[in-house]
């Protein structure tokens, strides 16, 4: 059994280490663009009198980039070929060790960079959870106008699951769609609707049929911005600024049929289309972060010189500890991240075989270790960035250091990644059996305790 990453991979990896710092740290380092990544970063990307929106000049600053690795081949990656990407048989393990390397480099790591600013879930390997929901559900209109769009920028679109009184449980919702004149009339609001300072699009989940609770009965719209009735209330500034996490109104919004993604009251499938992949990619990210925290804190505990002793921090067992443990559960937690990407690849491959969604079967084989990788991860990231702040004492907790936006940006991923309760719910029900693939197991233990 070997545990090294594949050759290819890693040569790959190496490729886009080139192109960083031949193109990408040089753009960051021109001009004035580094007032973006030091201590200046929150106050320069804001625009405080905007609503507290990203400034126009850092959003250019970040297409720029991404043109530059389109350009390069880097950015479309995780595309199936149709759309420029590499359909990649192993796509899930080549992610998780990018998106992890990325975040772990000691130059350009800690998701604050030009390459990757997480912050903004931008990087120069592209996610694209969007285009891939419109790949599988849109029809072939929608297909051919949206997603060239969206690569050329001119389609932007925010996720409209959650609202301001519901959030977890996404069967559980006000707003609501209604048949009217050959379309659809839709009223009710979403909160966290991201991009919705730039979007042109809302992609708004309403419920058209049965009960609440029910999985069956959403449907998703896709809502161009612009029509009558859709109102942005406000923009909840957060812990980690410039904010474009919108609340918004609809306000009996009429659309036509062709609005409509996927099939009518089947719309919570395509909200599970990516989820897993998105989890496990964040999950390597916050990893990835992790570690940098903890490297740049043994070479501070190493350099540090301490009370006129000639000894320096990393001396302190009381130092020493702290990073033992978290380093500790890096290593394990980054091999079963890999694993995890491993075994979500080859569900993929046997379902291209067999015609079923392979996020289908993803969920009952594997949403249980996506979930433990993707909770703990970003708990273990807000760990580390922590124990940073503590090591490096009073620069820790200033902005000349990354630390302190680390913690606050990853703080986010414990709740809007699914809030780490709620995976730590769905975790329990499959290791007790109350769902997943164990479930008909228990059903008849306790069906046979009955009886007897």
């Amino acid at each position: 059994m070997n545990f090294d990453l594949p050759a290819d991979l890693t040569s790959y990896i190496e490729s886009i280490d080139s192109f960083i710092h031949s193109t990408i740290l040089p753009l960051q380092h021109s001009k004035r663009n580094n007032r973006f990544f030091d201590h200046r970063r929150e106050y320069e990307r804001t625009d405080w009198e905007n609503h507290g929106n990203p400034r126009q000049e850092w959003e250019e600053l970040l297409g720029k980039a991404r043109t530059l690795a389109d350009d390069a081949g880097f950015y479309r990656f995780a595309l199936p070929d149709v759309y420029g990407g590499q359909s990649h048989p192993n796509t899930n393990l080549w992610m998780s060790a990018i998106r992890y390397h990325l975040s772990s480099h000691p130059v350009y790591g800690g998701g604050l960079g030009l390459a990757n600013d997480l912050q903004n879930e931008h990087s120069i390997v592209g996610n694209f959870p969007d285009i891939l929901m419109l790949h599988h559900f849109g029809n072939p209109e929608q297909k051919q106008t949206f997603i060239n769009a969206r690569l050329r920028g001119e389609f932007r679109t925010t996720f409209g699951l959650t609202e301001p009184d519901h959030g977890s449980d996404a069967t559980f919702m006000s707003t609501t769609a209604c048949r009217s004149r050959e379309g659809f009339q839709i009223t009710g609001a979403k909160k966290w609707q991201t991009g919705a300072h730039h979007c042109t699009h809302f992609l708004i989940f309403a419920r058209t049929s049965g009960r609440n609770g029910s999985t069956r009965g959403i449907t998703a719209f896709l809502v161009p911005r612009e029509t009558r009735g859709v109102r942005i209330v406000s923009y909840e500034w957060t812990l980690n600024m410039p904010t474009d996490h919108a609340t918004v109104e609809l306000d009996s919004v009429w659309v036509p049929e062709s609005a409509v993604l996927g099939s009518i009251d089947q719309g919570l499938a395509i909200a599970q289309t990516f989820v897993h992949e998105n989890r496990i990619r964040q999950a390597a990210s916050s990893c990835g972060a992790a570690r940098y925290c903890l490297d740049r804190s043994i070479e501070r505990a190493r350099s540090r010189k301490i009370w006129g002793e000639g000894k320096t921090l990393a001396d302190n067992q009381a130092i020493q500890f702290p990073v033992v443990e978290l380093m500790t559960q890096v290593e394990m937690l980054r091999l079963f991240i890999l694993k995890t990407s491993w075994e979500m690849d080859r569900i993929v491959a046997e379902c291209q075989v067999s015609g079923q969604p392979p996020w289908v079967a993803i969920e009952r084989q594997l949403t249980d270790q996506v979930a433990m990788c993707n909770f703990w991860a970003n708990r273990l990231c807000c760990q580390a960035a922590d124990r940073a702040i503590q090591i490096h004492g009073g620069d820790g907790y200033s902005r000349h250091y990354p630390f302190e936006h680390i913690y606050r940006h990853f703080r986010r991923y414990r709740i809007t990644e699914g809030a780490e309760e709620i995976q730590m719910r769905k975790i329990g029900a499959y290791i007790f059996g109350f769902a997943g693939p164990n479930k008909k197991d228990v059903d008849f233990a306790v069906d046979s305790k009955a009886k007897i």
